[in-house]
C-alpha cells in the first residue's frame, strides 16, 4: 500500500490533534503535527534528511495570527509581497506555503479557512497551494482533496470559485501595467529598483553602484516618480508584481559612501 505523509500545521493545538488523530485513522495515512511555520519548516528538513519526505502539508490560513504575527501586508493597490522582502506579511498560512514551493517544490499544500475569502484563496493559489478548504468540511471531503493534489489537480470550494477568478483577473492585469511602468525605467534606474528589491538603503546602493548618495537619492526620486508611487515599500511591491528579481548581493557591500563625492 503507497502511503500518504501528511503534515498538519496549525497554531490551534486542539484542532490540530484532533484532525491529526482523525487522518491518522485512515490506513494509508501517516500524520504529523507543527504548531507553527518554523516548526513545519525544521519537520520538513528533518523528514528530508531522514529519506521520509512528507507529500502534502495542510496549513492553517491564520497561521500566527491569534499572537499577532501578520501584519499589514501591502497598501493599498499594492499587492502581495514575497517573504522575505521588505515589509512582507509574517509568518501566517500563506507566506509558509510560498516559503514551501520555494524550498520543498515537490510538497503539496492545502489551506484550511476558517470563511470562505476570495482574495486569501486567489494569494493562496499564487503562493503556489494546491487547495483551499474550509475548517469545517467533512473528512471525506479532506480526504478527497488531499489524494487530489497528488494527481495534480487544484481544489476550490465551488462557491469561491467566480471570486477567486476575478481577483486572479485583477491581479495579472495589475502585473500587465506594472511591467509597462517598469519598462519606462532607463538602464540606470533599474538597477537602483533592483538594489531597492534587494533591500539595500540609499549608502549602500551608492557602494554598489559606485554613485555619490546624491545621485542615488535623485534616482530613487525618478523611480518613484516613473512608478506612480509615493514610497519605496509601494515600488518594491510594484516591481515584484512586474517579475523584477533582486539585485545579486556577492557577500557584504563595501561601506564606501564616505568616500564618493
Amino acid at each position: 500500500m503507497v502511503r500518504i505523509r501528511v503534515l498538519v500545521v496549525d497554531d490551534h493545538r486542539i484542532f490540530a490533534e484532533s484532525l491529526a488523530a482523525a487522518l491518522a485513522a485512515e490506513p494509508d495515512v501517516d500524520v504529523s503535527a507543527a504548531g507553527s511555520g518554523p516548526a513545519a519548516l525544521r519537520c520538513l528538513e528533518r523528514a528530508v534528511a531522514e529519506g521520509r519526505r512528507f507529500d502534502v502539508l495542510l496549513v492553517d490560513s491564520d497561521l500566527g495570527a491569534a499572537a499577532g504575527a501578520v501584519p499589514a501586508q501591502r497598501e493599498a493597490g499594492s499587492g502581495p509581497l514575497p517573504p522575505g522582502a521588505p515589509g512582507a506579511p509574517g509568518p501566517d498560512g500563506i507566506a509558509l506555503v510560498a516559503g514551501v514551493r520555494a524550498s520543498h517544490p515537490g510538497v503539496r499544500t492545502v489551506v484550511l479557512a476558517e470563511r470562505d475569502d476570495p482574495r486569501r484563496a486567489a494569494l493562496a493559489l499564487q503562493a503556489g497551494a494546491s487547495g483551499w478548504v474550509a475548517k469545517d468540511c467533512s473528512l471525506s471531503r479532506l480526504l478527497a482533496v488531499i489524494r487530489g493534489v497528488l494527481r495534480e489537480e487544484t481544489h476550490l470550494p465551488p462557491a469561491l470559485l467566480t471570486g477567486v477568478l476575478r481577483e486572479l483577473t485583477a491581479a495579472r492585469k495589475h502585473r500587465s501595467d506594472s511591467e509597462r511602468l517598469v519598462e519606462s525605467l532607463t538602464p540606470r534606474e533599474h538597477e537602483v529598483l533592483r538594489c531597492m528589491v534587494a533591500g539595500l538603503g540609499r549608502k549602500d546602493v551608492a557602494a554598489r553602484l559606485f554613485l555619490s548618495p546624491h545621485t542615488v537619492r535623485t534616482h530613487m526620486q525618478n523611480v518613484l516618480g516613473k512608478l506612480g508611487v509615493h514610497s519605496t515599500l509601494a515600488a518594491v511591491a510594484l516591481a515584484r508584481r512586474a517579475g523584477v528579481r533582486p539585485a545579486e548581493l556577492a557577500g557584504d557591500v563595501v561601506e564606501r559612501s564616505g568616500q564618493l563625492a
